[in-house]
């Protein structure tokens, strides 16, 4: 189950990698922009405003997620984005910090992209940190014996999840798309306490919390904050950096 609340946490930072998306899409006035993977709904009312005669589509895949967009006024949907079906007059999609999730991700750009009307974007961005402490620690630990039982089903995401922009660049100007592929590092200056651990509760770490009871959790959720805190120091201010890398792509369907 998703958290609205927790994944709202650290909300500017969050959003600006979107915003950064957003900006180098050539898109000037389409007549449908479907954003996929819309979480609470505060980036996609942003969406509007930008292009405010289009019909903005929104949906997401959680419940909560959903529920807390309709909250802020967006029009949001559940639905699963491997059966998402562009309508004809969708010229913009976006998916922000979601195929990462989804295996087969690479199956379905092809077949947006083979769907979509001549002259649209297809834009999204995905975590490339998941060689990071932040997720190789938590990885080492779920496959400690003790950890090892109960967490034998859960899916902790390594990089091999996601490619490179060489290899998204590859994949769709084989499908004929212009393409424009990037990567970047954010350097994050984290607050609070156990500033990490709090930051990946709200994504990585979620199926781990799913997977475990409450006192198990508690002491699994002990376990990797002494480990985090030993990988990510926290400067004598009480803040704490936190390196981020992500993969972005935007294509324009031929």
């Amino acid at each position: 189950m998703w958290d609205p609340v927790k994944y709202l946490d650290y909300a500017d930072l969050r959003a600006r990698p979107f915003h950064d998306l957003v900006a180098r899409i050539p898109a000037g006035n389409p007549r449908r922009v479907a954003d996929l993977g819309c979480g609470p709904g505060n980036l996609t009312a942003g969406l509007a405003e930008r292009w405010p005669d289009a019909i903005i589509e929104a949906s997401d895949s959680s419940p909560e997620m959903v529920e807390a967009a309709r909250s802020r006024g967006v029009d949001a949907r559940v639905l699963d984005v491997n059966d998402w079906v562009p309508e004809p007059d969708t010229d913009v999609v976006i998916s922000n910090a979601v195929l990462q999730w989804v295996p087969e991700h690479r199956r379905l750009l092809r077949r947006w992209v083979d769907r979509l009307p001549s002259g649209a974007t297809l834009a999204f961005q995905v975590p490339g940190n998941f060689d990071a402490p932040s997720h190789a620690l938590v990885r080492a630990l779920a496959r400690t014996e003790e950890w090892a039982p109960r967490l034998a089903d859960v899916v902790l995401r390594e990089n091999e999840a996601v490619d490179s922009p060489l290899g998204y660049g590859n994949l769709l100007a084989d499908e004929g798309c212009a393409v424009d592929a990037w990567e970047a590092t954010y350097l994050q200056r984290l607050t609070g306490e156990d500033a990490v651990l709090e930051w990946i509760i709200g994504t990585s770490l979620r199926p781990v919390k799913e997977a475990l009871p409450g006192e198990d959790w508690d002491h699994f959720r002990a376990q990797i904050a002494r480990k985090l805190d030993e990988a990510y120091p926290p400067r004598p201010d009480g803040t704490t950096w936190f390196e981020f890398r992500r993969v972005f792509v935007v294509a324009v369907v031929p």
